[in-house]
């Protein structure tokens, strides 16, 4: 994997009144195969040793695939205004949850862009949360490479 794009992610939660936020940056991949968009990038468990990686399949403007392969795997359909059962990993055991896609905005080009999703997640059709994902792409030799003008500082 040719980790050459900056991808920031910004993931929001909202349950039960309360709202949670993680904020990453990473180096990556993003590659353009066979008419869908691939999103992918490593992550690192602090308290073990265990790494995951992240695959963002975005196979069109109403539907995305997030898969984790590692510590926790999983597998969540992101499809605009569809129900889908989806395997979640949660580290102490797994489960199936329902996973419905309320909006997907893909701004997404050969060159990066953005992607946004916000999707609620249900366990036994009890609505569990409710996700908000940012996602950011950019070339990081492009960005690494732009020197800002004296008047834009």
């Amino acid at each position: 994997m040719q980790e050459n794009y900056l991808i920031s992610i910004l993931g929001k939660q909202y349950m039960d009144g309360d709202q949670g936020e993680i904020q990453l940056t990473t180096l990556g991949s993003y590659v353009h195969k066979g008419g869908n968009r691939y999103i992918m990038y490593r992550e690192y468990d602090q308290d073990s040793a265990e790494k995951t990686t992240s695959i963002l399949k975005v196979e069109s403007d109403n539907k995305v695939t997030l898969i984790r392969n590692g510590g926790q795997n999983s597998r969540l359909v992101l499809e605009k205004g569809q129900r889908h059962m989806c395997y979640y990993d949660t580290g102490y055991g797994s489960m199936m949850i329902g996973v419905f896609a309320n909006q997907i905005k893909n701004g997404l080009t050969d060159e990066g862009g953005a992607l946004e999703v916000s999707y609620s997640l249900d366990i036994n059709s009890d609505l569990t949360s409710f996700n908000e994902i940012f996602i950011e792409v950019k070339n990081a030799q492009a960005e690494a490479s732009y020197a800002p003008a004296p008047n834009e500082q």
